[in-house]
C-alpha cells in the first residue's frame, strides 16, 4: 500500500487479503466468550497467510519463495480447521460460509499453483 511493489498486483494476494478481510468480517458476530479465543486464532491466521505471500514474493531464492507460501497454505488450512468448529457451532451463516469457502478455495488453489512455480524454477 505505501511501496509499490510487484507481488501487490499477484491476485493470489489480492484473494488473501479478501480473505482476511471476510474472516474479520464474520468473526465480529462471534460470541463475546471468543473474543480472545478462536475469534483471534482465525484472525491471525488468516492475516498470516496475507503476510506470507508479501514476504514470499519479496525473497529472492525459489527455495525461500516456496518456504513462505507453504507457510501461507498452511495457515490457510488453518483459518479453514477453525472456521469449520465455528461453523457448527453457528457463529456465522450459510451465506458467509458459501463467501469465505469460496475466496480460501480460490486462494489455496491459487498458492498451490505458485509453489508448483517456484519449484520448476529452483
Amino acid at each position: 500500500m505505501l511501496l509499490e511493489l510487484k507481488h501487490q498486483k499477484l491476485t493470489v494476494f489480492q484473494i488473501a487479503r479478501d480473505c482476511a478481510i471476510e474472516c474479520y468480517k464474520i468473526t465480529r458476530l462471534f460470541p463475546e466468550v471468543e473474543k480472545f479465543g478462536i475469534t483471534q486464532q482465525i484472525r491471525r491466521a488468516a492475516v498470516s497467510v496475507f503476510l506470507n505471500i508479501a514476504e514470499g514474493a519479496g525473497r529472492k531464492t525459489a527455495k525461500e519463495r516456496i518456504r513462505f507460501f507453504e507457510i501461507a497454505r498452511a495457515s490457510l488450512i488453518e483459518v479453514d480447521a477453525a472456521l469449520e468448529i465455528s461453523y457448527h457451532l453457528g457463529y456465522f451463516d450459510a451465506v458467509s460460509n458459501s463467501t469465505i469457502s469460496g475466496l480460501m478455495n480460490h486462494c489455496f488453489a491459487l498458492l498451490s499453483n505458485l509453489i508448483k512455480q517456484s519449484e520448476s524454477s529452483a
